[in-house]
């Protein structure tokens, strides 16, 4: 897909790029084209999350059942990502990544006409299965067209729309749904989807033909791996509403998760064309990029997901005041995305990889001081600090994972490497539902605990709450309800409180035992490869 400047241009060139290859800002053109329509990926895994509830009562459906919409997504998306680059070499890389598109936008017609939930969790399955293809191919792009001393600045343009997307999602969603309606979450997608295609087929160079892969499928893996990840994203999403392994059905799914997942690497570790090679995990820097990619995930999309979360349930925000809280993180990402460019070529990849941990690190143990009273003040800084530490990690760690694996490999890698950061993201959101509901339970039962007629707190609280009641009614068993109601509240947002200290906890411990494994990226290459045809 990358192109020689001194090689004869390839045919089948719209005129447009055959005018900008002459001019030598193809590559660019490409690096934005694959750019833009990871974006309408990544914002579209998190813009449905503040439009959920609308669509619960507009489809009549149950919690349960409207978390399928965010089920299903996932779960296809995790299916399609590591089968990206070996459908690239079935297919050829730009007539699949048209295709991802053109089933991405038709998909979110289909979400946008829902009229029931059925037809919706359909649409946001085929969504996902197109949504998988682009984001994994986006990135291979990248790296196969842009020669190695400019890796830097396409990754700052790649990163700039990954990083932002996760925030920029909520506050687009929150603004659409309450003034438009939560269908327009999904018909937005159309003319951008539309605008991506028109970028696709006019800057995207054609498929060589011998490069296509006409051999065996290997439709074995395929299965065990739809089978394993399908169960797995499964058991993650709906774990915590299912009580885990109290459930049957959550049972099933992990033992076939785990069957699944186990069958699939033995397929493809001895099968002569596997769908996806694991093999590439051999590469030292991918193996321990992939790891650090899973936790950057985690804290990435769990710490997205948990901050809006406490501040429509514990501060009462409505989405769009939820998703304005969140634009300055996503303007901090952007300017540390530009900022980062000439820091690349002065700082190795891996004091900027542990830099950005350090900050994240920082900003979970502010996160620690949020209370009831936390406005928008007490969190400006550090979702600024968030949103540009995130940058510093991924960056580099792109660069560090990728940049220096072989251009046969670099679509097997990106796959995989995709893959762990969206799997991040699910662990991440399962294992933070669940810690805020058990702690929760947790901490309430320590503050009832205390809760005594000896307690002078307790009674001063319950006589003050009393005297309260009594000049607005003269009922006293009334009275004494609504005095002990207010405390029963009290204690519950004090747990909520205490559980979400213990997340931010949790997040920051989880990146101080991820440092070690900086030490195993590769170094940075400062001779530059050679552009390949």
């Amino acid at each position: 897909m990358s192109i020689a400047l001194d090689a004869p241009f390839p045919e089948g060139l719209s005129p447009l790029s055959r005018r900008a290859a002459e001019q030598g800002w193809l590559k660019w053109a490409i690096v934005l084209t694959a750019a833009f329509a990871a974006i309408l990926e990544v914002v579209d895994v998190s813009i449905v999350n503040v439009a959920l509830p609308y669509m619960q009562g507009n489809l009549s459906a149950t919690l349960s059942e409207i978390g399928w919409v965010s089920t299903g997504y996932s779960i296809a998306n995790v299916i399609v990502i590591p089968l990206s680059a070996w459908l690239g070499l079935r297919f050829g890389k730009k007539r699949y990544f048209i295709f991802s598109l053109i089933a991405f936008t038709l998909a979110s017609v289909l979400c946008g006409f829902a009229t029931n939930l059925a037809m919706l969790i359909i649409g946001r399955v085929i969504q996902g299965l197109g949504g998988g293809g682009l984001l994994a191919k986006a990135q291979a792009l990248m790296f196969e067209t842009v020669p190695r001393e400019e890796q830097a600045k396409a990754s700052t343009i790649f990163t700039l729309g990954v990083i932002a997307g996760p925030a920029i999602g909520p506050a687009l969603g929150g603004y659409l749904t309450d003034n438009l309606g939560w269908r327009w979450i999904f018909f937005i997608n159309v003319p951008l989807g539309i605008f991506a295609v028109f970028m696709c087929t006019t800057f995207l160079t054609p498929d060589d033909p011998h490069a296509r892969k006409t051999g065996s499928v290997d439709w074995l893996g395929v299965l065990f791996l739809a089978v394993g990840l399908g169960s797995f994203q499964t058991v993650l999403e709906q774990g915590q509403q299912e009580d885990w392994l109290s459930s049957v059905f959550i049972q099933r799914m992990t033992l076939l998760s785990i069957v699944g997942i186990a069958l699939f690497i033995w397929q493809e570790l001895h099968v002569e064309h596997p769908a996806v090679d694991l093999r590439v995990l051999r590469y030292r820097s991918l193996a321990a990029g992939s790891i650090i990619s899973l936790v950057v995930g985690m804290g990435l999309y769990g710490t997205i997901f948990v901050v809006p979360v406490f501040a429509q349930t514990v501060l009462q925000f409505t989405a769009t005041k939820t998703g304005l809280m969140l634009m300055p993180g996503a303007i901090a990402s952007a300017v540390g995305t530009f900022a980062l460019a000439p820091l690349s070529k002065i700082l190795p990849p891996r004091m900027l990889i542990a830099t950005g941990c350090l900050i994240t690190i920082g900003v979970m143990v502010a996160f620690t001081g949020i209370n009831p009273d936390t406005g928008f003040d007490q969190l400006y800084w550090p979702l600024i600090w968030r949103g540009f530490g995130t940058v510093i990690m991924f960056l580099p760690l792109s660069i560090a994972t990728l940049g220096s694996l072989p251009k046969k490999d670099v679509a097997s890698g990106s796959g995989f490497f995709s893959l762990t950061r969206q799997l991040g993201g699910s662990i991440g959101i399962a294992i933070i539902t669940t810690l805020v509901a058990k702690q929760q339970f947790v901490h309430r039962s320590q503050l009832v605990y205390d809760i005594s007629d000896l307690n002078p707190a307790y009674h001063d609280r319950l006589s003050s709450n009393t005297s309260f009641f009594n000049t607005l009614t003269g009922d006293p068993i009334g009275v004494q309800n609504k005095a002990l109601s207010l405390i029963d509240r009290a204690v519950n947002a004090q747990a909520t409180m205490l559980s979400y200290r213990d997340v931010f906890y949790f997040v920051a411990a989880v990146f101080i035992l991820t440092l070690p494994l900086i030490l195993l990226l590769g170094q940075a290459h400062k001779a530059p490869r050679p552009v390949e045809a």
